[in-house]
């Protein structure tokens, strides 16, 4: 549609709101930016807002009328009711990634799935870069992608993380390469069942045009079901088996067309999951160019991503690890593999409608206590009793000083919340942070 001149309400003004808010200013557009709550609840949203000279008002049903398109950021709920109305008056809504899809030059990776997309997602970048590939890197990773339009050219790949928020509203937002790395329940509280949440993740391979590449885990029976919902060619990767075509683990080797690639105790990675990863890397930096030899040097020099099974430091022989990233139960699941035992293991946050007695069994067995915080403390305590010895410490201070206080030469304190983070803390990056900082004073202190 024709941005110029035409009436844009920008819904939601975190991160990805300013930035559409932004773009949508430079072209043209006469914006107007709403937000569920004022201004100076925003952080730096009021001197953009002033900069740009774009009207601010507090949602409402009259916000939302007389618009010509509205962009809503993935903090919003798609199902909103002033949404749907909109909709039903033919006024288009969509969102940050379909909005930067229409103006970003270069073809697209697209990289979801339930867990290791950050991971993922540069892991793919600095092979790329590594490789001499031209490429940016962003989505959900932290950079917008409305961010990178001004930098994107042809011939330049768009390296992009997204999640199922950001997928949910996409029309034709197309990724020349897509990729699935897994399905596991998460933001129930958002989509309400699995099914509405497998859906929203399969827009991307949905929109995907015959010529593209669908870069698929075989080992996962949700995500081999999108090998039927999209025009794409499959590509697999299997930690199990021999796949073709397709990148593969056999007898310790990463296998990629049949060739040996790298071996797996190469990989500058915890966990067997991180292996996974990986394959699926690998796979969509060869889609897009990058040679064996390329491929295999980005991945022993990666230095990994902060907040994801992140070693913090070791005091009185007693180790600190940060995965705050570790926001549903699957994940934290996955945290507490890479680990062979005598963990102090913190969980809690803003529950996403989590089933957290998955977690007993490996709690059980290798875990000395789980450490609780947060909004989310009382059902965890009530899904895990029985299964480990459980402290209630209701803030991450209390936590950090509990375990460093109970804690022997040879254990270690993993943070791996199994919730989201907005109950405490502006976001996982936050939390994370705060929990390094909290560590490191137990250093000086």
């Amino acid at each position: 549609m024709r941005i110029e001149g035409a009436e844009v309400l920008v819904v939601g003004l975190v991160r990805s709101g300013l930035a559409c808010a932004e773009l949508l200013h430079g072209k043209g557009a006469r914006v107007c930016a709403t937000d569920v709550r004022p201004l100076d609840q925003l952080g730096g949203a009021r001197a953009v807002v002033a900069r740009l000279g774009v009207p601010f008002a507090l949602q409402s049903p009259a916000v939302f009328r007389g618009r010509d398109l509205i962009v809503v950021s993935p903090g919003v709920p798609a199902d909103l009711p002033e949404l749907e109305e909109a909709r039903q008056r033919g006024v288009p809504v969509v969102g940050e990634v379909e909005l930067a899809g229409w103006f970003l030059k270069g073809p697209i990776i697209g990289i979801t799935g339930s867990n290791g997309k950050t991971t993922t997602t540069a892991l793919v970048g600095h092979i790329l870069q590594q490789a001499r590939v031209p490429c940016l890197v962003g989505g959900n990773i932290g950079v917008p992608a409305v961010s990178l339009i001004v930098r994107s050219c042809p011939g330049q790949w768009n390296v992009l993380e997204l999640s199922s928020f950001q997928l949910e509203t996409i029309q034709a937002f197309r990724a020349s390469v897509s990729v699935a790395l897994n399905m596991t329940p998460d933001h129930l509280d958002r989509h309400h069942t699995f099914d509405n949440y497998v859906d929203a993740k399969a827009r991307l391979f949905e929109t995907q045009q015959a010529g593209d590449c669908a870069i698929l885990n075989a080992d996962d029976p949700v995500c081999v079901r999108f090998a039927s919902r999209t025009a794409a060619r499959p590509f697999w990767f299997s930690l199990e088996h021999p796949v073709s075509p397709g990148i593969w683990l056999e007898d310790g080797t990463l296998v990629l067309h049949g060739r040996p690639l790298l071996r797996a105790e190469q990989i500058p990675l915890r966990g067997r999951h991180n292996v996974q990863n990986t394959l699926a890397a690998a796979a969509a930096a060869h889609m897009a160019g990058a040679g064996l030899e390329s491929i295999a040097a980005g991945i022993r020099t990666f230095p990994g991503v902060e907040h994801r099974l992140e070693f913090v430091t070791a005091l009185r022989g007693v180790s600190f690890f940060n995965d705050s990233k570790a926001t549903n139960v699957d994940a934290a699941a996955k945290a507490l593999e890479a680990f062979p035992g005598r963990l102090w293991v913190i969980l809690g946050g803003k529950d996403k409608d989590g089933d957290y007695t998955v977690l007993r069994d490996a709690l059980r067995e290798k875990a000395k206590a789980a450490l609780l915080i947060g909004a989310a403390s009382a059902k965890i305590a009530g899904h895990l009793e029985g299964a480990v010895r459980l402290i209630d410490c209701g803030h991450l201070s209390a936590a950090v000083e509990a375990a460093f206080r109970e804690a022997e030469s040879g254990d270690t304190v993993l943070l791996a919340p199994a919730c989201a983070s907005f109950d405490q803390f502006e976001n996982f990056e936050h939390r994370g942070q705060v929990f390094k900082d909290l560590v490191r004073r137990l250093q000086t202190g």
